[in-house]
């Protein structure tokens, strides 16, 4: 089993923001699975269809994203390892991905709660670039890399 754990912020006022490029990815995944998210046991939302994989999406703010990421390790009894976090990265050019186990923060707040609360950073991450003013087109491109 693995957790997809897209970071964002919830609301209307950071919907269409760029740094909510995790929460654009797992909204994707969730569509093209026909899965719809329902509260979790925590602080998220959580989608799946089978017990093979789920699509979570914390809602205790991006910055404080790792209580969020506990509650759901400790209510799927998962290893840190079964979890993936989604997360933006304004280094990384418009719609380039990278893909690692495990690793520091990288300078993101959301990355650097998760690691601090986890105790750990051995997880995988998936950093999606960010790196242009031009939103739409961040948008497009992220939707069509699911």
């Amino acid at each position: 089993m693995i957790a997809f754990i897209g970071l964002g912020n919830v609301g209307d006022k950071y919907k269409e923001t760029k740094h909510n490029a995790g929460f654009w990815v797992i909204d994707e995944m969730a569509k093209r699975n026909n899965v719809s998210f329902k509260p979790g046991k925590g602080d998220y939302v959580i989608a799946a269809k089978t017990n093979k994989f789920f699509l979570v999406k914390p809602t205790s703010g991006m910055n404080r994203s790792g209580n969020a990421v506990k509650q759901i390790i400790d209510s799927k009894k998962l290893l840190a390892e079964q979890i993936c976090i989604i997360v933006d990265d304004v280094d990384l050019p418009l719609g380039k991905i990278r893909i690692k186990p495990k690793g520091g923060d990288g300078s993101h707040r959301g990355l650097e709660n998760i690691i601090y609360t986890l105790r750990t950073d051995r997880f995988p991450r998936l950093r999606y670039g960010i790196g242009t003013d031009e939103h739409a087109a961040c948008r497009k491109l992220c939707v069509e890399a699911v």
